[in-house]
């Protein structure tokens, strides 16, 4: 079975100009050429692709890519065992700034330019400060940390309760789907989830659903975020986690 150039750019979502491009270079030339000249393509050629795509992903340069796939030492196995590799360290780095920018979140509070006073009227017994050591040190030079610290700087006490206000009226949201029986794989689990990672981007940095996933891994992997979530609600933490997954794959094109 061969596909056409659309289908195959419609499948793996690039540009038939991409695939051009890669025909162009050797990087992937189609296995078969129609009676009119047009490109088809084999299944062997769309696992190639998608090997060009992944390494892409991870930001190796096209000659880079095409070296890897190309070295006739190198067997199928082996390339998966590298990909697993890479796509581990990346998981891992990714963690890193979610961790990042979620304990100055929820812990040091950036920027915030309070009075003890109000300080207490926003977090109550909570101290923002406790964590700051730990934050300057480990996660103070990632871009979601400046951005989240632009933002909180000019935020008001008035901004902060309300941030704090929809960060509740959330929690008490996933709360009464879980009361309610409700999978954290339905429709209202997940478009919940969408409302929290919206709320991420709307009051602190820009949450994609990558960062989303890993914000959820870490609710369950760090007890601090865990005893957090569950405080509210037992089993929170990991409903939560599975719900913003459920959202993140219903968002994979």
């Amino acid at each position: 079975m061969s596909y056409s150039v659309g289908q195959v750019a419609g499948v793996a979502g690039v540009t038939v100009r991409t695939l051009h491009h890669y025909d162009d270079i050797g990087l992937l030339a189609p296995g078969e050429r129609s009676h009119a000249g047009h490109r088809r393509y084999s299944d062997a050629d769309l696992d190639r692709l998608q090997q060009i795509l992944f390494y892409r992903e991870l930001g190796f340069p096209l000659e880079e890519v095409a070296a890897l796939l190309d070295d006739p030492d190198t067997d199928p196995r082996a390339h998966l065992r590298r990909q697993h590799e890479l796509l581990t360290a990346r998981i891992e780095k990714l963690q890193k700034m979610a961790a990042a920018v979620e304990h100055a979140m929820e812990a040091r509070k950036m920027g915030i330019n309070l009075t003890p006073e109000e300080k207490f009227e926003v977090f109550g017994d909570f101290d923002p400060d406790q964590y700051e050591d730990e934050v300057q040190e480990r996660w103070g030079d990632t871009d979601a940390y400046r951005q989240s610290q632009q933002r909180a700087a000019s935020y008001t006490k008035e901004d902060w309760q309300r941030i704090q206000r929809e960060s509740e009226e959330i929690n008490q949201r996933f709360v009464a789907l879980m009361e309610a029986g409700e999978p954290a794989d339905s429709s209202a689990a997940m478009d919940a989830a969408e409302e929290h990672r919206q709320w991420i981007s709307r009051s602190h940095y820009d949450c994609g659903h990558e960062m989303h996933t890993c914000l959820g891994e870490m609710y369950v992997s760090d007890p601090r975020f865990t005893a957090t979530y569950d405080k509210i609600r037992p089993g929170l933490a990991v409903y939560l986690r599975d719900s913003i997954l459920a959202n993140a794959v219903r968002h994979t094109p």
